[in-house]
């Protein structure tokens, strides 16, 4: 559906922001704390952090994590999870929206967008010697402090430092670019949001989301025919226990209350009330190096462990692969890891969820699991990697990416290497 923008202001303004006011239903569970108002625009990045001054970049390309030739053999097996969220493919019906005129009044004062296979490393000075702190996915977006002898001075979400200047599209090119790559989301504005199976209070949660986290938009403006077609396909059977108690009747007079979104690959629906929908780029994230601590419990297996998995970021995700270069899903993803150090584990990650131990959140050491579902069936499987992180194959926009090992409520937390 196209969507029609009405733009505040005038031609030489250097930001925007729409605002709507709409009437919420009231009966939402109090810990979820509204915030007023839906922003639409591009995040701005500022830092007042100095930086040393940048010396020559060297003509190398290691700062850019590219797709190489995988080792292992491309084996495609379907499983559950994997068939249904192919079934979830077909009926994605994202928003299309006409930003043209919100990117030429974008509010960065500087708009740079990596252009890469997967990763552009930022590093703490500019140097090809210096540490890495962050990295930039691909098609992100950052605020460019300056450009200078190869290096570009950039902040990007809550990371500040150097990339390498030729693999940024800057300028108007950058904002030609940002209309192929900006994406509609949701972003958290309480301190835990319900994410739910239907748009009802009265539907059951799915899991809890926490503030700050960005969900994907699926579909801003919802109509009874979706939500019709939408609970067809996805609750039937044992399935129907999700949204016995919901009135449809009622749900469908407070459709405007609510948005679809996804995490991984699953649709959920919030309220509109505790979050704000805005285009956005994606944002570069904190990286830590990690190395063998035995004081910590970092083996030198976790710590190589978590490298080998660090080097496929931003390679693709596809339903049922294997290959960790061709595509490969979640579950694929801790399959290949595992394997290459000399452990089989099963395919599936309800059969993973299965097989490893259970073990506290605060127990976790890089390497071991964490299980996300719907609190009742495991979907969904990462890998910790330290400093609060996970590492995973997420959905087909995201790829294999690093998130907050909290980005969603975990089922459980499992070990495989008893060490």
């Amino acid at each position: 559906m196209k969507k029609h923008l009405w733009m505040i202001g005038v031609a030489g303004l250097t930001g925007i922001t729409l605002l709507a006011i709409s009437n919420l239903n009231a009966s939402v569970i109090s810990t979820e704390i509204p915030m007023a108002g839906i922003e639409l625009s591009l995040d701005k990045y500022y830092t007042a952090d100095p930086l040393s001054s940048p010396t020559p970049a060297e003509e190398d390309s290691t700062d850019v994590i590219e797709n190489t030739e995988s080792t292992d053999n491309t084996v495609v097996v379907p499983d559950v999870e994997a068939e249904e969220a192919a079934q979830e493919e077909e009926e994605t019906t994202e928003e299309e929206v006409d930003i043209k005129s919100l990117i030429s009044n974008m509010n960065y004062d500087r708009l740079g967008i990596a252009k890469v296979d997967n990763y552009l490393n930022i590093r703490q000075k500019p140097s090809m010697d210096a540490k890495i702190i962050g990295k930039l996915p691909k098609d992100a977006g950052c605020h460019i402090y300056s450009i200078k002898n190869g290096w570009a001075k950039i902040v990007s979400g809550k990371v500040t430092g150097y990339v390498s200047s030729e693999f940024l599209v800057t300028d108007e090119e950058a904002e030609q670019y940002a209309l192929e790559v900006g994406t509609l989301v949701a972003t958290v504005n309480t301190e835990t949001l319900n994410a739910r199976f239907l748009p009802s209070v009265d539907s059951s949660i799915y899991t809890l989301v926490p503030v700050e986290e960005d969900l994907e938009v699926v579909k801003e403006d919802l109509s009874k025919k979706y939500i019709t077609s939408f609970i067809e396909k996805h609750f039937s059977g044992e399935d129907e226990k999700y949204i016995e108690n919901v009135d449809q009747s009622d749900m469908n007079k407070q459709l405007e209350d609510w948005v679809c979104v996804t995490i991984d690959n699953e649709k959920v629906f919030v309220a509109k009330e505790f979050v704000t929908i805005s285009y956005q780029l994606k944002k570069a994230v904190f990286v830590e190096e990690l190395a063998e601590d035995g004081s910590s419990g970092v083996s030198s297996l976790r710590a190589r462990m978590v490298q080998f998995a660090k080097q496929y970021l931003g390679n693709r995700y596809v339903y049922g692969g294997t290959s960790l270069t061709g595509g490969i899903d979640c579950s694929g993803f801790m399959m290949r890891i595992y394997q290459n150090f000399g452990y089989s584990i099963p395919r599936t990650s309800a059969a993973q969820s299965s097989y490893a131990r259970t073990i506290s959140a605060s127990e976790a050491k890089p390497g071991d699991l964490f299980f996300y579902g719907n609190g009742s069936r495991v979907s969904h499987v990462a890998m910790y990697i330290g400093n609060g992180q996970v590492i995973h194959a997420s959905n087909p926009k995201s790829g294999i990416k690093i998130s907050n090992a909290y980005y969603r409520t975990p089922m459980k937390v499992g070990r495989i290497i008893n060490d």
